[in-house]
């Protein structure tokens, strides 16, 4: 069953909130989902069943995932007291000299101007876990400021040939990380010399810390 495109950021948040407290087996079943043993292989599935169900358009596109709200869906691991457990994937970070020059201008901004969170409760089989609470949220001037020097700091290193200095580590709120299935995957980057060498792929994710904070700001 094809899920429409959500009008407006009203009825994209009842659909979320109609979900809440379902199994993801039961609601992989309304939309004819299979429901995998474990997420080793299939570590986008559950993203991928909550874009069905709430009717995202973007697929695969840069774009967000409903793209004519605005709006970035994402997936939230908690524990059973609502405790953030996993850092969240924002994005990839280009390391060919095509990143954006200004925060203003960047994809990561972009990605998190407006994100509908979603919690998944539980981490035993992906069909047991449960939907939580969804919340439509954006950056407040001090989360985009602290966001902003993160995503500065982590941009001037990469375009500067510098990504050696760039590791988990660095980044009050926002991270790079290596972002590849095994470490033969590669792509080329500029090292400080201005010539392209292969290194493995990167990508911006958030830490738990952070998202944990927006979630007990509005629910706690």
């Amino acid at each position: 069953m094809k899920v429409p495109a959500p009008r407006d950021e009203a009825e994209l948040l009842a659909r979320a909130e109609a979900l809440a407290g379902r199994r993801l087996a039961e609601v992989a079943a309304d939309h004819v989902f299979a429901v995998p043993e474990h997420l080793r292989r299939h570590k986008g599935w559950i993203g991928q069943l909550v874009e069905a169900a709430l009717g995202a358009t973007a697929g695969s596109r840069a774009e967000p995932d409903f793209p004519h709200l605005g709006v970035e869906l994402k997936t939230l691991p908690v524990d059973e007291t609502g405790k953030v457990t996993q850092s969240t994937f924002v994005c990839s970070a280009q390391l060919d000299g095509s990143m954006a020059r200004t925060w203003e201008e960047c994809w990561v901004r972009k990605k998190l101007a407006r994100v509908l969170w979603v919690p998944i409760v539980g981490d035993g089989p992906p069909g047991e876990r449960l939907i939580g609470t969804p919340l439509l949220w954006s950056p407040d001037p001090e989360e985009d400021a602290v966001l902003r020097a993160d995503w500065e700091e982590h941009a001037h290193l990469i375009g500067t040939g510098q990504l050696w200095q760039v590791n988990a580590r660095r980044g009050q709120v926002l991270q790079v990380r290596p972002k590849a299935a095994n470490a033969s995957d590669l792509t080329w980057t500029l090292d400080e010399e201005g010539e392209e060498v292969r290194e493995n792929p990167r990508g911006f994710y958030l830490r738990a810390r952070f998202t944990r904070g927006i979630l007990e700001r509005h629910f706690f």
